[in-house]
């Protein structure tokens, strides 16, 4: 199989939909025995975990490790999600491993077993690190933690969990205590657990998971870092007496960044990995995180954001508040029907106009309908159905320009403005 049609083979498992549960991926993961038997961080959560993966891997990196990366979804290349040292594998050694698993996979199908997309690129993308002979992988659970795939990591280094918040409430649960009991369930027996500073109810479930599970403790509250500036830049800090920079933008990025800093101190500690200061600030200074509040344009300026839920929305809003408070400033926004939209009204006063899209997506919110939610964020609500069509007619008002709302919005707008550029 060539690159186009192992992307078409991979895609056609969708089709099969999201399904919790570990029974089809276990019996996939037999067919490649030693591929679990790897060094992994496990990252899972709500909010933030895409970012701290970003953190650690670049840092990992800097540090002189080989470190395979895993994470989702992509922003405009599928390969984003199965990445080396920071760089997407090539086309060559994707078309070459699905050309490996084909055969597993109809013999699977024969056997009435049917594996989703997400399950196929877990095992597809751990035998690929296995191959590349990687020192450690950084991977990010797909949905929750309990049922989902990656979950079948048996002793990971440290199992990392950044900000719990609702969010794929109609599979996880409804409240937060519901969704952190998901979360938790990749703490591993006699390991170690690090988690970013959480809510309340959150931190209570999380912690006695790792109580219950014998493992040590780390908290991205308890890491000594001085924060010296925050701007539209990034954020500065000293740590460890050293002055750095994450490039990344928002207060909120500040939680991610003690909850990464956090796992780097439990590798050290309890693992014994030797990961130098000066490779942390020059790790940390090359993160890049496409459609976290990314500045794409200057003049006028053009900010894509992946903000989808009730914490990523209020962390969107909190940045344009904090960093472009005035201004003629459009809003354009595109989500899920499976979201939850009762925190739209936090972005209420920010904008002049909102332009409500449609998102490429079967699960997608109509346009129509999420403009009637809308009602009342701004003065002016409009209403395009192509998300191509609404960049244009956003920039044709000449002010500022917002994007939010999902990151298969992203995914479409970022090409499209990139080649406008």
């Amino acid at each position: 199989m060539n690159y186009q049609e192992s992307l078409a083979y991979i895609h056609s498992l969708d089709k099969f939909g999201s399904r919790p549960g570990l029974d089809r991926v276990r019996k996939l993961f037999h067919k490649v025995p030693n591929v679990l038997g790897q060094h992994f961080i496990h990252v899972a959560g709500t909010n933030g975990k895409g970012s701290v993966c970003e953190m650690l891997s670049s840092v990992l990196v800097q540090a002189g490790y080989k470190v395979g990366l895993f994470i989702s979804p992509y922003i405009v290349d599928f390969r984003e999600r199965i990445q080396i040292n920071n760089r997407m594998i090539s086309e060559e050694e994707l078309a070459e491993a699905v050309t490996f698993f084909k055969p597993i996979m109809d013999d699977l199908n024969r056997d009435g077993v049917i594996i989703t997309e997400f399950e196929f690129l877990t095992v597809l993308s751990f035998y690929i690190y296995k191959k590349n002979r990687c020192d450690v992988i950084v991977c990010e659970v797909g949905m929750g933690g309990l049922l989902d795939s990656t979950n079948l990591i048996p002793y990971p280094l440290c199992s990392v969990i950044t900000r719990v918040d609702l969010d794929h409430t109609a599979v996880l649960g409804d409240t937060i205590e519901a969704v952190a009991y998901q979360k938790a369930g990749i703490i591993k027996t006699y390991s170690t657990t690090v988690l970013a500073p959480q809510r309340r109810e959150a931190y209570a479930v999380l912690e006695e998971k790792a109580r219950q599970e014998h493992n040590t403790l780390y908290r991205g509250e308890d890491v000594r870092l001085t924060v010296t500036e925050r701007s539209a830049d990034g954020t500065r800090f000293i740590y460890e007496g050293m002055p750095m920079l994450l490039p990344l933008v928002g207060s909120h990025q500040i939680d991610n960044l003690r909850c990464a800093l956090a796992t780097i101190e439990a590798l050290r500690l309890e693992h014994n990995m030797a990961i130098p200061t000066e490779d942390i600030r020059d790790g940390l200074l090359r993160v890049e995180h496409p459609a976290r509040f990314e500045r794409l344009r200057t003049d006028p300026v053009v900010v894509l954001d992946g903000a989808h839920n009730p914490n990523g929305l209020s962390s969107f809003a909190e940045a344009v508040r904090a960093y472009y408070p005035t201004g003629d400033k459009t809003l354009i926004i595109g989500m899920l029907a499976d979201k939850d939209s009762t925190s739209l009204p936090l972005l209420k006063g920010l904008f002049r106009r909102v332009i409500a899209t449609n998102v490429a997506n079967p699960r997608a919110l109509s346009a129509g309908e999420l403009a009637h939610r809308l009602t009342g964020i701004a003065d002016e609500i409009e209403i395009v159905e192509s998300p191509r069509d609404a960049l244009d007619k956003a920039l044709s008002y000449g002010g500022d320009v917002f994007i939010c709302g999902s990151l298969y919005l992203a995914s479409e707008i970022r090409p499209y403005l990139i080649d406008k550029n």
